[in-house]
């Protein structure tokens, strides 16, 4: 599915900063093979592929696995030939090991080597990828609450704690709006929430998706993402996007906003895509100048006028997280539950759903174009389901009875299925029916099979069996078995989400069908690829320098070394090709050139360079699913 074009100025997009320098990690270009691997490793009882790319025939290649010490441990001949990645390496091989020993290794093959990766206890190899992804998060703050750091030494857009909300106004092809906004005459606290990629926007399109992921995260795996989980404790960056999440919902007057700022401006007005700085310049930008009016005081916008019905994708997806909420924080904050609680219940009466037209993301609607909206609301009455079977519920409650929404998830789930996009895609942003059936089989099981429901368990597992199955059919005809085409937006969200996926079925199937596939995809997403590249910041050895992401790319390092944004999440290879320099850019890389040219194929495309943001802008959904895949490796959930 096409990532939002909106992320990003008029023909740039908000680039960042990325991992271990790529010209440092890409060989010369006589090389004519290349070991490619999971950079971070492989936990020592999961199933082990590495690629062996070659420009000439290698059938029969023998390779080996050496330690730190260059000691041979392992070695063997490649299998057969998985077909062509490119013209200029038009084969393929897969390198299937079985070292189960912790340590650190590498892979010699064709008179390639690979990058060094470990062989350890699942908690070893994802440890550090955990605390990254929550610091990408924390730096990903707004607002008084910011967490100081290496990028972070400023609260930013203070002016949201009390802005001027106005009405959505139409725009044209091009995402402009003509004139000036129509103020509704109502201020709100706006303040606070995660910035939605590498521009300063914040919507709740995202960010209830985001923690939504986060929380489940949290409730599953305690161990790895909860209390007990130490350095890598989502708990209270959870908690910090839920709280934006009521901000952006008025329970009094039951009104949403969805919306702070503006991306793109007109000729009169300046948008958030406009100019490149760092985030508390905003507050006081050219304070004389009414073009940036909107930069200093940032617009909200209504998704409609008090008590009106909700575009379902929001209502549901909304609901969901602030459910959610309520089941991770019942105990520790009880009143903070509450208020979450009620909150959803309200949020998801008022969905509509018989929509027309376009659904309500953001402004402008290009920006994320999601289609599908039955899949959310299946996920936020599940959520609602779960939160409801607790013994104590807070009180001025519109429903207390689980089955009331349990009747509602399996009425949206069998929507879905029988509806026109189920199964057109995987776990990512704009579908999230890969989580909400794994969650609603559980609440299913927990109310102990009521008859009389709309879907059955064995339905849920089919239709997660249908994404994967497409998936595999996908990687069937990929020389490194994605899961998901290489060149459409969202490629390293996807990747994430389908090993999330896998993962789900096989622990409610108590199988192994999809082990091996799960770990073929989360080792795609983290340099199993034809460029060598992790698409996770700062995890593995190679990873982008150059993102579009405006604090990275100002305060961070650009080569790899500290202060880097660990942690983040890029879009990937892509088909789209993105350029178009912003004054306040620090160019990236300094010198031009391509490092990761000569790995492309006919369609699909990776760059590292700051102005190419369709391939390495950052975002907050995109990174949304990785704790969990993290987790779930870490805990031999493979």
């Amino acid at each position: 599915m096409r990532r939002p074009v909106a992320v990003g100025m008029a023909l740039v997009a908000i680039c960042g900063l990325s991992g271990t320098g790529a010209a440092a990690a890409t060989p010369a270009a006589s090389t004519a093979a290349f070991v490619r691997v999971n950079q971070l490793g492989y936990p020592s009882g999961a199933v082990k592929r590495a690629y062996l790319m070659s420009a000439t025939p290698a059938a029969g290649a023998t390779f080996t696995v050496r330690n730190a010490a260059d000691r041979t441990l392992a070695s063997g001949r490649v299998g057969g030939d998985l077909g062509a990645w490119s013209s200029g390496f038009p084969h393929v091989y897969p390198i299937d090991f079985g070292v189960r020993a912790a340590g650190t290794y590498t892979i010699v093959a064709a008179g390639a080597t690979s990058p060094a990766f470990v062989v350890a206890s699942g908690r070893r190899v994802y440890g550090q990828a955990l605390r990254n992804a929550l610091s990408f998060y924390q730096d990903e703050r707004d607002g008084p609450d910011f967490i100081r750091s290496p990028l972070r030494t400023a609260p930013a857009h203070l002016n949201d704690e009390h802005a001027m909300t106005y009405l959505t106004p139409a725009v044209d092809p091009n995402t402009d709006f003509d004139g000036d906004l129509t103020p509704l005459g109502k201020r709100i606290d706006a303040a606070g929430g995660w910035w939605d990629a590498g521009d300063y926007l914040k919507f709740v399109e995202t960010t209830s998706y985001t923690d939504a992921m986060l929380l489940a995260g949290v409730r599953d795996f305690p161990r790895r993402l909860g209390a007990a989980a130490g350095p890598s404790d989502f708990g209270a960056e959870a908690k910090f996007g839920a709280r934006w999440l009521l901000h952006m919902w008025d329970g009094r007057t039951r009104t949403l906003y969805y919306q702070v700022g503006i991306g793109e401006g007109n000729d009169q007005i300046i948008g958030d895509h406009d100019i490149w700085r760092l985030p508390q310049a905003d507050d006081h930008y050219h304070p004389s100048d009414p073009a940036d009016r909107y930069i200093r005081h940032r617009p909200v916008f209504r998704a409609g006028p008090s008590g009106s019905p909700i575009s379902p994708n929001l209502a549901g997806r909304d609901a969901a997280a602030l459910a959610l909420a309520f089941q991770v924080y019942r105990r520790s904050d009880p009143r903070f539950a509450a208020h979450c609680l009620r909150a959803a219940e309200h949020i998801f009466a008022l969905a509509d759903t018989t929509p027309h037209g376009d659904l309500l993301t953001v402004l402008p609607f290009d920006f994320y174009p999601e289609v599908e909206w039955r899949d959310d609301l299946e996920l936020g009455a599940t959520e609602l389901a779960l939160a409801t079977a607790h013994g104590r519920l807070p009180g001025h409650l519109p429903h207390t009875r689980s089955r009331f929404y349990l009747r509602q998830a399996a009425h949206w789930a069998h929507a879905y299925i029988t509806g026109p996009n189920d199964a057109a895609d995987t776990l990512n942003l704009y579908d999230v029916s890969g989580f909400a059936h794994y969650d609603l089989y559980r609440a299913i099981t927990m109310s102990g099979h009521p008859r009389g429901l709309q879907v059955t368990r064995g339905a849920l597992l089919a239709d997660l069996r249908k994404q994967l199955d497409g998936a595999l059919a996908q990687g069937a005809g990929d020389p490194f078995g994605f899961g998901f085409p290489w060149d459409t937006f969202d490629t390293a969200s996807h990747g994430f989400g389908l090993s999330v996926m896998a993962s789900e079925y096989d622990q409610l199937t108590h199988s192994h069908r999809y082990a091996a596939a799960s770990g073929r995809w989360i080792a795609n997403v983290l340099g199993a690829n034809a460029w060598g590249v992790s698409l996770a910041v700062g995890d593995g050895t190679s990873f982008p320098d150059c993102m579009q992401h405006q604090v990275a790319n100002i305060v961070g390092s650009l080569d790899g070394s500290p202060p880097i944004l660990a942690g983040a999440v890029v879009e990937g290879p892509n088909r789209t090709r993105s350029s178009g320099f912003v004054n306040g850019m620090r160019r990236c890389p300094a010198g031009g050139g391509d490092a990761y040219a000569r790995f492309n194929s006919a369609t699909a495309r990776f760059k590292d360079n700051v102005q190419s943001w369709s391939t390495v802008e950052p975002a907050i959904d995109l990174t949304a699913t990785s704790p969990l895949a993290f987790a779930r490796q870490a805990s031999g959930l493979y």
